[in-house]
């Protein structure tokens, strides 16, 4: 019984599924609904151009109308007016086609390279979404380290309690060692409190940024093996602004301002049109009797070709001001450009930086670490010799503890950065 009980209960609470950093890259950038909407933003840029296309052929109309006529009106028979009341019937087909729109050309280019700009904006917002993800993450991995810190350094103390209220009542320890040790206890469960509630508000923010609304995950972090970078090479920084996809968007951005300019220079340039119509009619006069419905649309047919040419001569300046503004947007893209080389230089040196800062604070919390851990163990001996009292070794071993976190956190630091890297390292 107590088994089936077992099983029900397992399959009432499954266990949380455990995500690596790599599974969370790769869940964001296929299901995160920005990267959803910039794939929207691909297909319908796509369409655009199909439109563009389609403005280079022609249009076809075709209609029908049947029309009644009381009084005063023209005899088709005799071609006087008379007081007479007809039926009119009439069927047409018109085709107009552009034969020479510059314009229609140029709207073509600047949907492809549209559609070329939606493709890096997609890139961009990726990029953003799996950096925003890799900081969520590792501040999570960072709060629960300390989470574990505290709860093995409240658990030391509760052991240590008993075991110097033990060493107390044999006589070999004061009283005052249980005073000074439950001293610290209370303070170390607010921070608990305060590690816990800081564990689950980063875990809401790593959720968040993979756009998951359900807390059915855990995410851990796997062994890590540090890695040096190219930050010595000369173009370094300029190799990773060149790839970024936020400069590759802006470069298209001023690409297709230049367009604009050339469409509305376009008005400047005549267009030739041409238009073909086949129509035929039906016509009597109500009471009388008439002609064959099909052989009067056969005697009646009339079809019409014509061209025209339009020439433009003055539009009220709308043409020459159309052009500078599109040349001013031109010159607002290139400032947009240097923003974003001034934006991505600060954040590909602020990488750089915090990468060797935090390489170095790893190799110098490694040192350190060791000697705590020694320092730890002899603290220990000298605990159980009794050459040492309970509060002073309290001390030494949150110190141990505490560089044991310092020296994780500060390894998830150096594999952060890393992270950060290879995100703007990849190729677009």
């Amino acid at each position: 019984m107590k088994k089936l009980f077992f099983i029900l209960l397992i399959n009432l609470f499954p266990a949380q599924e455990s995500w690596t950093l790599k599974q969370c890259l790769d869940y964001a950038a296929a299901n995160h609904p920005l990267i959803k909407q910039s794939t929207v933003n691909i297909r319908k840029n796509e369409r655009e151009i199909s439109a563009a296309k389609g403005m280079l052929l022609p249009s076809v109309n075709a209609g029908v109308s049947h029309n009644y006529g009381f009084g005063s009106s023209i005899n088709q028979n005799t071609n006087q007016r008379e007081s007479i009341n007809t039926q009119y019937d009439q069927i047409y087909a018109q085709a107009n086609w552009e034969l020479m729109n510059w314009r229609n050309y140029l709207t073509i280019s600047l949907s492809k390279i549209n559609k070329e700009s939606s493709v890096y904006k997609m890139k961009l917002a990726q990029n953003e979404v799996k950096m925003n993800v890799i900081m969520m993450f590792f501040t999570y991995q960072n709060s629960k380290s300390w989470l574990e810190v505290l709860q093995t350094q409240i658990s030391g103390i509760e052991d240590q309690i008993k075991r110097t209220e033990k060493e107390v009542e044999i006589g070999n320890r004061p009283k005052s060692d249980v005073y000074d040790i439950k001293a610290n206890l209370g303070t170390m469960q607010e921070q608990l409190v305060s590690a816990k509630n800081l564990k689950d508000l980063s875990k809401i923010n790593l959720l968040n940024a993979l756009a998951i609304t359900k807390d059915t995950l855990d995410f851990i972090m796997p062994e890590e093996h540090l890695v040096d970078s190219n930050f010595n090479n000369a173009n370094f920084v300029q190799n990773l602004l060149e790839k970024n996809p936020a400069y590759q968007a802006v470069l298209k951005q001023i690409q297709a301002q230049q367009k604009n300019v050339d469409i509305a220079r376009s008005g400047y340039l005549p267009t030739l049109n041409g238009s073909y119509t086949w129509s035929s009619f039906y016509n009597k006069i109500l009471g009388q009797p008439a002609a064959d419905f099909s052989e009067q649309i056969k005697l009646n047919k009339n079809q019409q070709l014509s061209f025209g040419l339009n020439i433009p001569v003055f539009n009220k300046l709308q043409v020459k001001n159309n052009v500078e503004i599109a040349k001013l947007n031109v010159i607002n893209s290139n400032y947009d450009k240097e923003i974003i080389i001034n934006d991505l230089t600060k954040s590909i040196n602020s990488i750089k930086a915090q990468f060797l800062n935090a390489q170095e604070k790893y190799n110098l919390l490694e040192a350190n670490f060791e000697n705590q851990k020694l320092s730890f163990q002899k603290s220990e001996e000298k605990y159980k010799e009794g050459l040492m009292d309970a509060y002073t070794f309290f001390l030494v071993r949150n110190n141990w503890l505490q560089a044991n976190y310092n020296l994780i956190n500060s390894k998830n630091d150096v594999v952060q950065q890393t992270e950060l890297l290879r995100v703007l390292e990849n190729e677009l």
